[in-house]
C-alpha cells in the first residue's frame, strides 16, 4: 500500500446538467475551429450541458479570444469558458508570437477572474496535424471546463 492510498481525493465530477458555459472560436482556419466546436458541444451535450446554457462568440484569430473571454468572465454568467481555436506555423515568427500571447492571455483570464478557462487553441506546425487532432481537442476542452467548474463548486462548498 502506498503511503498517498490513505489521503483522501477528490472526486472527478463530469456532470454538466446545471452549468453555464462560454466559448470563443477563433474564426482563423475556420474549418479547424469548426472541428473543435462540434466535438466540443458534441462533448458538453454528452455531459449534461443543456444547448440553452452554452453562449458561443466568434472573434477574427486566436489574438482575440483573451479579451473575450476577459469579458466573459467578468460577466457573472459563466461556470467555465472554453477557447477553441488553431494556430498554424507559417514562415515567420508571428506563429511563435500568436501561440505564446494566447496561451498566455487565456491563462490570464482565469487566474484574474477565478472562472476556469479549458484551451483548446491548437498549435501545430501544418494544416493535416490540426485536422488529426481537433476532435480529441474539443472532446478535451469540453471535459476540461465541466471537471473545472465542478471542482472550484466544490471548493465553494468547503469554504
Amino acid at each position: 500500500m502506498a503511503y498517498y492510498d490513505n489521503i483522501p481525493e477528490q472526486e472527478t465530477n463530469l456532470d454538466g446538467a446545471e452549468l453555464h458555459i462560454g466559448i470563443v472560436m477563433s474564426r482563423f482556419n475556420v474549418e479547424v475551429g469548426e472541428g473543435l466546436l462540434g466535438a466540443c458541444t458534441e462533448e458538453l451535450a454528452k455531459l449534461g450541458v443543456q444547448a440553452s446554457n452554452i453562449l458561443l462568440i466568434t472573434v477574427p484569430g486566436a489574438l482575440e479570444i483573451p479579451l473575450a473571454l476577459q469579458k466573459m468572465a467578468l460577466s457573472d454568467q459563466f461556470d467555465a469558458l472554453i477557447a477553441l481555436g488553431a494556430v498554424i506555423r507559417g514562415d515567420t515568427y508571428h506563429f511563435e508570437v500568436v501561440a505564446n500571447e494566447s496561451a498566455g492571455g487565456v491563462v490570464a483570464v482565469q487566474l484574474d477572474t477565478g472562472i476556469p478557462v479549458a484551451n483548446g487553441i491548437l498549435t501545430t506546425d501544418t494544416d493535416d496535424q490540426a485536422l488529426a487532432r481537433m476532435t480529441q481537442k474539443g472532446i478535451d476542452a469540453a471535459r476540461a471546463a465541466v471537471e473545472m467548474a465542478n471542482l472550484l463548486a466544490k471548493f465553494d462548498e468547503l469554504t
